[in-house]
């Protein structure tokens, strides 16, 4: 078993460059969750991980070995692919099977397969084609195919996507038993931050071919780098409201909100990242379940409900405020708010996050 370490890892397809020097170190035994949109450059890392892409600058070592210029087939690693890309004239003992044909004893692989297929609970399908089976069985034999090779490194490229909403509960609660079982080094590659916050020990936030914060699921969710993170990492998305900066102090930062309140935020500035002035403008983040209903001489937001949600459990409500800015607000599913209700909230400042207008970094993020 081993980790993965990557050194101002680079890769450009002609005149586009799409890794722009990446560094990064994933531990033995670790689950990494790279995260990001569409066109991040989440997938292209890890196939460069994987040696499906030529490296163009930097250093790749999985264990302690440099693998730059080492074949796919001799790194020790095993991939999952989103298309489940199995064989539809084989068997699915066959499929598994597939990736042990250079061991000897007919007996060894099928012990190795019987053992691999009982623990994904597919072992009365074996004798099945592929064309037969659900898409999370399929998906569930070609995580077999990964297992049954004993890789160093386990490689997920968004294996989940195809798969309906139920199916993607029931194969990511599978993932997370293997995780535990296995106890081997993973990367896994995912657009859904649910998968993500629920599965890593580690998340890997990528915009534009660079990392924007690498860190614990909780660490990432309560104390964003930037506006980017914040706003990725959370269902639903961090509410963003334009404010005014006041004065700066070494314990607190005074601002002024929409409807001519003051607000006083019990954390400081760093002077040495952040330059700020009074009346400049800020960004305040506050996420949806933070924000409480109250009294109307308690609010620091009010607005006319614009839209509401029913989600069974909870409810959404989507109110516009007094500076235009839309706030979603998470509450109770019996609660009794409508569409045109004027609805009153209030939140806590040291829940909240102040980020720059230009560089959008947080100002109360723990360099």
């Amino acid at each position: 078993m081993a980790g993965v370490h990557i050194q101002n890892l680079h890769k450009s397809f002609g005149t586009t460059e799409v890794i722009k020097g990446v560094d990064l170190d994933i531990k033995d035994h670790e689950f990494t969750v790279f995260v990001g949109p569409s066109g991040c450059g989440k997938s292209t890392l890890l196939r460069l991980i994987a040696g499906l892409e030529d490296i163009t600058a930097g250093t790749l070592k999985i264990g302690d070995r440099v693998v730059n210029d080492i074949a796919p087939a001799k790194r020790q690693i095993a991939m999952v692919f989103q298309s489940y890309a199995l064989y539809p004239h084989m068997t699915v003992f066959q499929n598994i099977a597939f990736g042990m044909r250079h061991i000897k004893g007919k007996d060894v692989i099928r012990a190795r397969v019987q053992e691999t297929a009982e623990m994904l609970k597919i072992e009365h399908l074996l004798e099945r084609k592929p064309k037969s089976l659900s898409g999370g069985q399929r998906q569930r034999v070609a995580i077999g195919r990964a297992l049954v090779r004993d890789p160093e490194v386990f490689l997920f490229d968004e294996p989940l996507s195809n798969l309906d909403a139920g199916l993607r509960v029931e194969m990511r609660m599978q993932i997370a038993r293997l995780k535990t079982k296995l106890n081997k080094t993973m990367i896994y590659v995912t657009h859904d931050q649910v998968e993500a916050m629920t599965l890593a020990d580690k998340i890997v936030v990528l915009q534009g071919g660079k990392i924007e914060q690498v860190g614990a699921p909780l660490e990432l969710y309560n104390h964003p780098r930037n506006m980017f993170v914040a706003g990725f990492l959370g269902s639903p998305r961090m509410n963003f409201i334009d404010i005014t900066l006041l004065e700066a102090s070494a314990t607190s930062i005074k601002t002024h909100l929409p409807g001519n309140k003051v607000l006083t935020f019990p954390f400081p500035v760093d002077e040495k990242n952040h330059t700020i002035q009074p009346n400049q403008p800020l960004t305040l983040g506050v996420r949806p379940e933070h924000c409480v209903e109250c009294a109307p001489e308690e609010a620091l937001f009010s607005g006319k409900v614009r839209l509401v949600e029913h989600l069974g459990s909870e409810i959404y409500a989507f109110i516009r405020i007094e500076s235009g800015d839309s706030v979603l607000v998470r509450t109770a599913g019996d609660h009794p708010v409508k569409i045109g209700d004027i609805m009153h909230v209030t939140f806590d400042t040291k829940l909240a996050h102040l980020f720059h207008p230009d560089t959008e970094l947080s100002l109360n993020y723990a360099h």
